[in-house]
Formats: structure tokens, sequence, C-alpha cells
């Protein structure tokens, strides 16, 4: 039976959602990534499309109000969240809220998960680590790395401004090479999220017949809704999905400092010992963590030792605690 792993971590809440033991579904819901789906607002129409939110760091976002005056107060509900791509950044967009709207912060990741009807299981900070258990950190470094081995093949997995752009590698039978192709591109696509274009270049197959049969497997494996194209004679298939989060894909590889501070944060928290606890990462992150100093008063309080963040710029990755 699929359930819900939950933990509300510090600087970051994480879901996964588990089959056979395996990660089919994964969450992550940061501190400042801004107005969530939902969320009803009061806001200020600063340029034609334009809105200055009522919210921490006052964010933008865009806007269809054609005839309202400039400098009106609206309130307004947000309907994609900001979104991070390579080289730019898109802002939120919203649309006016219904007459008697109140203000409302949006679903948070813990109720969203529990609407989907499985079962949700709250994590505790220390105990049995079942989130690594299914394969917490191997997925974060697949998404950070791009690259997705499966049997037979491996997918590399690019997200462009344009598409998340899926290549599928492999040698043998090209039908078989497809296949397998496929049902992993699917689960990188519903693990991580995935929504607007996508683009999944199989090896070219010889006949109609074959490709096809990649097209049915596609509609029985990906949850709707979507919309494709059937995979064309150079082995291109695009399909688009509503997009209304970042993906896992885009949070993971387009933030990379807040995702090591969330991955050091983790780690500190589960760090077996006694006296300062001392975290030694990268000087960005030790800045995005010394920034936040109410993230440090979380993890003496989880942990019951002082915490100190030393930058070693000798250090890769996320760091390490001790």
């Amino acid at each position: 039976m699929a359930e819900w792993l939950y933990e509300a971590g510090i600087g970051e809440t994480r879901a996964a959602l588990i089959e056979d033991g395996r990660i089919v579904e994964a969450r992550i819901e940061r501190e400042g990534e801004g107005p969530r789906v939902g969320a009803i607002l009061t806001a200020r129409l600063v340029e034609p499309g334009r809105l200055s939110l009522d919210a921490p760091g006052e964010p933008v976002a865009t806007i269809a109000a054609p005839g309202v005056p400039l400098g009106s107060r609206l309130t307004v509900e947000i309907t994609r969240m900001a979104l991070r791509e390579r080289g730019r950044d898109k802002p939120a967009r919203a649309r006016l809220a219904d007459d008697g709207a109140r203000p409302s912060a949006g679903l948070d990741l813990r109720v969203r998960i529990a609407a989907t009807g499985a079962p949700v299981v709250d994590l505790p900070a220390t105990g049995p680590d079942r989130l690594e258990a299914a394969g917490w950190s191997e997925l974060i470094d697949r998404v950070r790395t791009g690259y997705w081995p499966f049997a037979g093949g491996a997918l590399w997995v690019d997200a462009t401004p344009a598409m998340l752009l899926i290549d599928i590698d492999g040698e043998g039978d090209a039908f078989a090479l497809a296949k397998g192709g496929a049902a992993a591109a699917v689960h990188v696509v519903r693990c991580c999220d995935v929504g607007g274009a996508i683009g999944i270049d199989f090896p070219s197959l010889p006949g109609r017949a074959e490709r096809q049969a990649i097209d049915a497997l596609i509609d029985a494996l990906l949850p709707p809704p979507f919309e494709r194209t059937a995979v064309n004679g150079f082995g291109f298939l695009q399909i688009v999905r509503r997009r209304e989060r970042p993906s896992l894909i885009e949070q993971v590889r387009f933030d990379p400092v807040a995702t090591d501070a969330a991955l050091l944060l983790r780690q500190a928290g589960r760090a077996v010992g006694t006296g300062a606890l001392q975290l030694v990462t990268r000087p960005a992150v030790a800045e995005w963590i010394g920034a936040h100093p109410h993230w440090i008063d979380a993890l003496q309080k989880q942990s019951g030792r002082a915490v100190t963040v030393a930058a070693d710029a000798q250090v890769k990755g996320a760091g390490h605690a001790q």
C-alpha cells in the first residue's frame, strides 16, 4: 500500500510517496519560495500587468487586468508560483480574486499530500531514517546530475528554458530500449512533479506499430491530465502538463545553495554526539544558513547542542556536521 512519508525539516519540508519501498513521488517546500498557489493577497498594480504583492520581500507577480489604473490596490489569487529557470526567473502569476475572498496563505505541502487520499506518516527528527532508507539522498543526487539509470540504459535529463528534455541512451534492441526508457521517463516526470513542456528523445524505431506502442505505454503509465504528440519518425515525443509550482528538478538544480543548506541541516539534525555541533560547508552555504539565524536556533533546540557554522572553501557539496 502506498503511503506518504512527511518530514517537517528546518527551512524545508519534504515528502515522498513510497510504493514497494521505492520513492515514486517526491516533493519539497522551502521557506521563502514565495506565495503558494491559491494564496489570497493584497497587492498594488505598479506597471501594466505587474503587481507588487503584500508579502515578505514584496515579490512581484503578473496579472491580466486591462483597464485597471496603475497604483490600484487589488486582492488577487496566486495561480502559479514563481519559477526559477536557467538564466532567468519567472515571477508568480495571479488573477483577480473572487469578491469576498479572505487573505490566505494557500495549501501547504502537508495538506496537499493528505488530499491525495494516501495515508501520511509524520516522521520524527530522530530515530530510524525512513526517507533515507527509501533512497532520498540517491534521488537528490540523480536530480542534481541529471543521470537516471534503468535496466538496459539510462536517461539524461536537462531542464532548459523551453522544456525539460529527456534523452534515452543505451545499446541493443531499439524497441526494448524505447519501452524501458518510456517507463523511466514517466517515473522522472511523476516523481519530480514536472509541469510545462517535456520532450523525450527515443531511439529511432523502424515501424509505425512500434511508435504507436510507445504512445500507448506513455498513456498507460503517466497519470492524467496531460497532452502529448505521437512519437514521430525521428523518435521525438512531446508532453505538456499543467505547471503550477517549480518541479523538484528546478528546485534542486537551479538553487544549489538552498539545496545543500537543507541537506546539511538535515544531516546535522541527525548527528550523534555531545558537545558543540559544528557545520562545515562551503562559503555560500555557510552565508545562506547564517542569514537565517532562526534555523540555527531550531537546530540547537532539536539537537540540544550549541551550533556553529564554519566556512571552508575546500568543501564540496553540502559539507558535513560533526
